[in-house]
Order: C-alpha cells, then sequence, then structure tokens
C-alpha cells in the first residue's frame, strides 16, 4: 500500500471562535474541524486500522464531537496511559468497500506557563524509561552532564532544552517526524532528525534527569501567527508534529518545543545566533501557539488487536494486514 493510495486528503480549518473563558487573562478559544478520508487498496483482506483523533488536554484543548461514517466495523478504544481516543476499523471481506470518512472537532487556546495538577500515579508513570527512551546508560550520563550542579526543577529543564537547541538539527530527509530513537542519537552522536527525535530526547534526557516528561503527539491545523514555518492550513495530510511537555515540582506541566526553534533554523535559513531565532528560544520554552491539536502521549505500545508491534507512537494511520503493517508518515 502506497501511502497516497491511503489517506486520499486529510484537511482542517478553523470554524469559529467559541467565545471567551474566565481564566487568569480572557483568552480566545478556535474550533477546529479535521476531516480524515481514507480509502484503502490493492490489500489483502482482513485489514485492520487505528486512527489517532484528538483528546481533552489540561486547560488548552477540548474535544467538541467525533463522528465517522464507513461500512467496516468501526469502533473507539482508549489508549491505555493517556486514555486517549483512536478510531479502529476491520475491513474483514475483500469485497467490502475500504473507505471511512472522520470528522473530529476540537477548540484549542493558546498555552503559557504552568498547569498544577497532576496525581502521583501520572507522574510516576511519566518517569518510566520506555524501549527507545531509557533513563539509564548513555542518557542518563548525557542528563547528568548537562544538568552538572543544577538542583533546581527548572533550571535543569532549562539546561537540557538549551543543550538540545544548540547542539542538533532538523534534517529534511528524515522520513516523517523521525523515530525517536535517543540512545542511538547519544551513542552514535547523530543528533539531526525531526520532532519525534528531537522533542523526544528532551523528553527523555527530563526524565533521566529526575523530572517526568512526556511527548504529544499532534497534528497542526491553522496557520502561525509567530512565523510561518510553524503552521498549516487547508490539505495537512503532512502536517504531523509532536511537542513535549516536562513536570516542575511544585509548579506544575510545563510546555517546550526546541524541536520548531531547529525548524525555523533550517526551513526559514535563520542564522541560530540571529534575534529572530533567539527570541523564538525563550518564547517555546514555556508557551505553545494552539494552531496544533494534540492526540495522544503513548511510546512503544501495542494496540488492541495488533499483531505486527510495538510501534513507537501513534501520530499517523497504521494499517495491518495478516502478513504486514504500514505506517504513512
Amino acid at each position: 500500500m502506497l501511502r497516497r493510495d491511503f489517506i486520499k486528503s486529510m484537511g482542517a480549518g478553523a470554524i469559529a471562535a467559541v467565545g471567551l473563558r474566565a481564566h487568569a487573562t480572557a483568552e480566545v478559544w478556535r474550533e477546529f474541524e479535521i476531516t480524515y478520508r481514507i480509502n484503502i487498496k490493492d490489500a489483502p483482506a482482513p485489514v485492520r486500522l487505528w486512527v489517532p483523533v484528538p483528546q481533552d488536554a489540561l486547560d488548552y484543548q477540548r474535544i467538541t464531537d467525533l463522528s465517522w461514517r464507513s461500512p467496516a466495523v468501526t469502533h473507539v478504544l482508549w489508549e491505555g496511559i493517556s486514555r486517549a481516543p483512536i478510531v479502529a476499523a476491520a475491513w474483514m471481506e475483500p469485497s467490502t468497500a475500504r473507505e471511512m470518512e472522520i470528522t473530529a472537532r476540537v477548540a484549542t487556546r493558546d498555552r503559557s506557563g504552568f498547569y498544577p495538577d497532576a496525581s502521583q500515579e501520572e507522574l510516576a508513570e511519566y518517569l518510566k524509561p520506555t524501549a527507545s527512551s531509557p533513563n539509564t546508560g548513555v542518557v542518563l550520563a548525557k542528563a547528568r552532564e548537562i544538568v552538572g550542579a543544577r538542583t533546581a526543577p527548572l533550571d535543569k529543564a532549562r539546561a537540557i532544552y538549551d543543550w538540545i537547541v544548540d547542539n542538533t538539527f532538523r534534517r529534511s530527509e528524515t522520513r516523517g517526524c523521525g523515530l525517536g530513537d535517543i540512545a542511538f542519537m547519544l551513542e552514535t552522536g547523530d543528533l539531526g532528525g525531526k520532532c519525534a527525535d528531537i522533542n523526544s530526547l528532551f523528553v527523555g534526557l527530563s526524565r533521566a534527569a529526575g523530572m517526568p516528561a512526556r511527548d504529544f503527539f499532534g497534528v497542526r491545523v491553522a496557520d502561525s501567527k509567530v512565523t510561518k514555518s510553524l503552521g498549516k492550513s487547508g490539505d495537512i495530510t503532512k502536517a504531523q508534529h509532536c511537542r513535549a511537555e516536562v513536570y516542575i515540582r511544585d509548579k506544575g506541566w510545563f510546555p517546550v518545543d526546541p524541536a520548531d526553534v531547529r525548524k525555523v533554523v533550517l526551513e526559514e535559513n535563520v542564522p541560530i545566533d540571529s534575534d529572530k531565532v533567539k527570541a523564538l528560544r525563550e518564547r517555546l520554552f514555556g508557551n505553545w501557539e494552539m494552531n496544533w491539536v494534540g492526540f495522544n502521549y503513548a511510546r512503544d505500545f501495542t494496540l488492541p488487536e495488533q499483531k505486527h508491534g510495538p510501534i513507537g507512537f501513534l501520530m499517523y494511520p497504521y494499517a495491518e494486514t495478516a502478513d504486514s503493517s504500514k505506517d504513512f508518515p
């Protein structure tokens, strides 16, 4: 199956501002409608499909509607840790049209600073190592080197963030959003990649330094007010992007995005020491422009009824036949 035969289109557009909500400051919520149109061709039956869709997230993202149409056997399942929704479908007979249309409506508002609520169980979960993100060996050694004598969690997070901005680079030819295999990156010294590599490196180093952290996998859904390369509207089939956040003790979840600093350096051909990049570096340590929608936090896991697993993350639709599997970056 080729990607162009699998996903015919996936588009999003802002459809309405949905008002103001009382908070520390009045902020406009925007609502987006995301439509997935899927047509699977030239694959032997049975075929199973899993599609990541948006979830509620803290106080900056909420789902207002989720619906789908398909002749397949279709249901919503829930990712085990973050309870994110995933639309799952199965075509068991070769004569069945393998088509699906999913529509999700989601409201977002820009995120800034700390969000204080988190259970001890949640924080413990996001300190655990995963197959692609261990917290021993080379990862632990690098975290200790970067953090040095710092003890304050926010200072440690900033040291890791700055080290990543200064030492990684965005590689345009990397497939999709990368793999996020941070031990390989550090062992080989190859610190190039895309968002799932660069932001996963922040997450893994933060965990190794004793701070809960997580990737949040999603997709850009609108143009950016900050700079051109950090937005996408219309056809967003190739606009997937993951972000990162770290829990700062006694303060809360804190958003960062070092990968987008490196994206601007490459795609807008701007020097790392330019005023524009310096300002962006400060902005993306503690702020997310929510022209982006998050799907789930899951890493290195197996989907229900999946035969060819595990997978590193679910940011793209993922499909399986009896003898093969395919994601679609």
